[in-house]
């Protein structure tokens, strides 16, 4: 099982030193990834009574395909794993281009998580439709792998029209893995058909080997090996103990995770140095 870290958005703060020296302890420390959120605006919730979004306009987040491009030259091994990008909040062949320029300048490091997004203001604010995001997203990954490994494309669709036209310079990776976020049953049927991996949200617990029963049935369903599509949970330091940690480690192991990611946010730490010192604490706590 690889294991990663989930970059800390929120917590990080805005100097670009950090940033880097965040990333490079990671790598250092032996982690295999670096997870990042992606959110482009954040709503001020005074102005929508009743409404408790997980994030608002106070809380911080670095515009993932630049933090990458940054880090893309600040590191030399860790995988650049969006967890994930909206994808239908965003202009399909411009993702495809931001996505291949990563992979270019991280020689073939990015792994591109996708979902559809919780936040209708952002989608507003950005001029796309909230409503139709899960069916829209479909085609949207039929473009990307397109994109990414032919030349030329010429592309039809309900809502993509591309004339003999293609990405130069094209990604390393032909095509860059896509994996998927959420949980709900169109999102556990979509990635069983068009899924390289799935990034679950919920606790490595017998309701979610169930989940993961179904996604692998669905993908029998649909003529593929289940073995094919990875499976990265998550582990988060908040109001966890190191033994904790282990126990965690070892439950996503049973249910047949390939990847984990550990998320430091949320648990009291102020600055880049706690966090690199938490995911020390970390890395020694499940190697002794």
């Amino acid at each position: 099982m690889r294991i990663g870290v989930i970059f800390p958005q929120t917590e990080i703060g805005a100097d670009p030193l950090g940033v880097r020296d965040y990333a490079q302890a990671a790598e250092a420390l032996g982690y295999d990834h670096l997870l990042a959120y992606d959110h482009v605006l954040g709503a001020n919730p005074a102005r929508r009574p009743g409404w408790k979004p997980p994030y608002t306009h106070k809380d911080q987040f670095h515009e993932i395909f630049v933090l990458f491009g940054y880090l893309a030259g600040m590191t030399k091994r860790i995988e650049l794993v969006t967890g994930i990008v909206i994808l239908p909040q965003r202009q399909t062949v411009l993702v495809a281009k931001q996505a291949a320029a990563v992979d270019i300048l991280s020689r073939g490091r990015l792994r591109l998580g996708i979902g559809i997004g919780w936040n209708d203001v952002e989608y507003e604010a950005l001029g796309e439709n909230f409503h139709n995001r899960g069916r829209r997203s479909e085609e949207q990954i039929e473009v990307l792998r397109a994109l990414w490994t032919r030349e030329l494309v010429t592309f039809a669709g309900k809502r993509h029209k591309i004339t003999d036209a293609g990405l130069n310079p094209l990604p390393v990776q032909k095509p860059i893995p896509i994996w998927f976020g959420g949980s709900a049953e169109p999102v556990i049927r979509r990635i069983a058909r068009l899924g390289d991996g799935w990034m679950p949200l919920f606790p490595p617990d017998e309701k979610g080997r169930a989940l993961i029963e179904k996604m692998q049935s669905y993908a029998r369903e649909a003529g593929r090996d289940p073995r094919s599509i990875g499976i990265e949970g998550r582990v988060a330091i908040a109001d966890r103990s190191p033994d904790d940690w282990v126990k965690d480690v070892s439950a996503w192991k049973s249910l047949g995770a390939t990847h984990l990611s550990l998320n430091t946010m949320k648990a009291g730490l102020s600055s880049p140095s706690a966090h690199i010192d938490a995911i020390r604490r970390f890395k020694e706590a499940i190697t002794e």
